[in-house]
């Protein structure tokens, strides 16, 4: 059976302020984890938003670049396509030119996904990446700091995708997922790990998530079809990042804080 969460989303009127909004969590967090623990762990996901909010991140212009606690920060991946880190495709490649070139995060606190090896080999190195430096003992698994999401318009999060084995593995913290309807590997952070943040967003903009996004959100439970459906996180709490067309099938926001609220049961 499905958590019980509270779901709150935040919508903008553009992209651009979805960017913006994202970059100041990414920040808050950091600060936040670092304050309390010393350090702080943070996941991220590839694609057009994710780019904005790390040219935000790096833009001297912008308070982020000096406000942020770079030297405590170790930055994870959510997930990877299987190509070299120097590949158009690469996630890793395209963190590393908006963002990585730009800020002083120290390099051996970036953790990549190695996706130019095989990839089962791949997803048990980066499992192994993950034990070490979380310092974590037997079946213990990761808590991250703040994890960031994308959802396709397929529904899928992740690199987990509708029908396809990963969505049922709750015993790895990453895994080599097969995608046949893209005819491709993918490695990724299983879904019960990412359940494990103490904060998981969605970063979600564009007329391509507006019927998905109510879908996963409104509509009956089914995560074999949307997979995002299994992002339930323990805190009991979720927040979405929208820009006003991906969000205009879901209930109208307060007009004054353009915030929603959803109790999904």
């Amino acid at each position: 059976m499905p958590r019980p969460i509270q779901v709150t989303y935040k919508v903008a009127a553009t992209a651009p302020e979805v960017a913006t909004a994202a970059a100041q969590l990414f920040a808050d967090a950091a600060t936040r984890a670092v304050a309390a623990r010393g350090l702080a762990r943070i996941a991220i996901s590839g694609g057009s938003t994710p780019k904005a909010m790390f040219a935000l991140l790096a833009d001297p212009a912008h308070p982020f670049l000096t406000t942020i606690p770079w030297s405590h920060l170790y930055l994870y991946w959510v997930d990877e396509r299987c190509v070299p880190p120097t590949d158009a495709e690469s996630n890793y490649r395209m963190t590393n030119e908006a963002l990585l070139s730009k800020v002083p995060l120290p390099a051996d606190h970036i953790f990549r996904m190695e996706g130019e090896l095989d990839p089962e080999v791949a997803a048990a190195r980066y499992e192994s990446t993950i034990r070490n430096s979380f310092k974590l003992e037997g079946a213990e698994t990761p808590t991250f700091d703040l994890i960031l999401l994308g959802m396709g318009d397929d529904g899928h999060t992740a690199s987990l995708f509708p029908n396809t084995d990963g969505l049922e593995n709750i015993t790895h913290i990453v895994i080599a997922n097969h995608v046949p309807q893209k005819d491709t590997w993918r490695i990724t952070l299983t879904a019960p790990v990412i359940d494990q943040g103490r904060e998981v967003a969605f970063l979600i903009e564009g007329p391509a998530k507006t019927q998905v996004l109510h879908d996963v959100f409104l509509g009956p439970y089914n995560y074999r079809i949307y997979p995002s459906q299994l992002i339930r996180p323990a805190s009991g709490t979720l927040t979405l990042l929208l820009d006003s067309v991906a969000a205009a099938k879901l209930p109208a926001p307060d007009e004054t804080t353009h915030t929603g609220t959803l109790e999904l049961k």
